[in-house]
């Protein structure tokens, strides 16, 4: 069966400006390659790569090891989205009769398909994935820890560190400071282990700017990570334990206290206040700074109404609220 492959081709040795996106758009040239490769209709994306590599051209770089979803090398862009080219099937991935792989634009090239992973390992280190201050067994026995205290951590130990998560990240793609789904996934890991004595110093790190409050909600990390690790439920439970912990001030909290308030008070988000209360009133740096997406909101038409209005019904809201409890009681 004949299938059409795409190819993203990267050469740092060619001129730069050959649109690639930001911000490598200096490090590489870019060009897309079409290829026609002979396979049967079963095929992955990556069959179709390593026979183009071995059978047309020797020179397209592409990154694979085991072809059995283990390892996590084979990560790549395949039609705009990350995922392990081992496990991806041409017929399911074939648009308008061709299937177009590239390297993730978020992570720097280093050629063809291969992209440099410096940034997830970096990201990885920064959350100390490893046990801290944990005390010591004593002699002739050993360190048991019960079932029950672990049962929480098995999601996140499915981690391949294959890099889909951080490659189809919207946070990371605007900010790269921002630690990444895998990171903070493993982060929740070792911030839940029973055996770890620095829960609370990890999560006023957390907390910080580029840490659990950056994430948007926009789940790519959940649909695309290929052992169902599901980084965005690791980071909002670290996000629960930091509030319970005390750790409230930040943006990302207010912003959540001001959501919620909003909701209880009239039904409906007061999108006027969001954004001072969300920043404290008193950050007249970040007021100004929202001032040009407030014109732009206005000259769209999109500006939120001024005088903010109740829905009908409120009453059956509070009484939500009243239900579950907690700050908003």
């Amino acid at each position: 069966m004949k299938w059409t492959i795409v190819v993203g081709r990267y050469d740092k040795d060619q001129p730069a400006g050959s649109g690639y996106p930001p911000p490598f758009e200096s490090a590489a040239a870019k060009r897309y390659q079409t290829f026609e490769v002979d396979l049967p209709e079963h095929a992955m994306v990556l069959d179709a790569l390593i026979q183009v590599r071995e059978y047309q051209d020797e020179s397209l770089a592409v990154r694979c090891a085991c072809r059995s979803a283990i390892c996590g090398s084979c990560a790549m862009w395949i039609n705009g989205h990350a995922n392990l080219a081992c496990t991806s099937k041409l017929r399911d991935f074939t648009v308008d009769g061709k299937v177009t792989v590239e390297s993730p634009p978020s992570m720097p090239p280093i050629r063809d398909l291969v992209c440099d992973m410096t940034p997830f390992w970096q990201k990885n280190r920064q959350v100390r994935p490893w046990l801290e201050g944990k005390e010591p067994v004593p002699a002739g026995e050993e360190y048991r820890v019960p079932n029950a205290a672990m049962e929480n951590l098995i999601q996140e130990v499915g981690c391949i560190s294959c890099g889909a998560c951080l490659m189809d990240c919207e946070s990371f793609a605007v900010n790269q400071n921002f630690l990444g789904p895998a990171a903070l996934a493993k982060a929740y890991r070792y911030t839940a282990d029973p055996r770890d004595a620095e829960t609370r110093d990890r999560l006023k790190t957390y907390s910080e700017p580029d840490g659990v409050w950056d994430c948007t909600h926009c789940y790519e990390c959940v649909q695309q990570c290929p052992k169902g690790v599901a980084p965005l439920e690791q980071i909002l439970k670290l996000r629960r334990m930091a509030v319970e912990e005390g750790f409230t001030n930040n943006a990302g909290t207010r912003h959540a206290y001001a959501f919620a308030e909003s909701v209880k008070d009239s039904g409906r988000l007061n999108e006027l206040t969001l954004m001072p209360k969300s920043f404290g009133l008193l950050n007249i740096r970040a007021q100004l700074q929202s001032l040009p997406a407030a014109f732009n909101m206005a000259r769209a038409g999109k500006l939120p109404p001024l005088i903010h209005k109740k829905i009908p019904g409120l009453a059956r809201i509070k009484s939500i609220f009243a239900k579950v409890g907690g700050k908003f009681k």
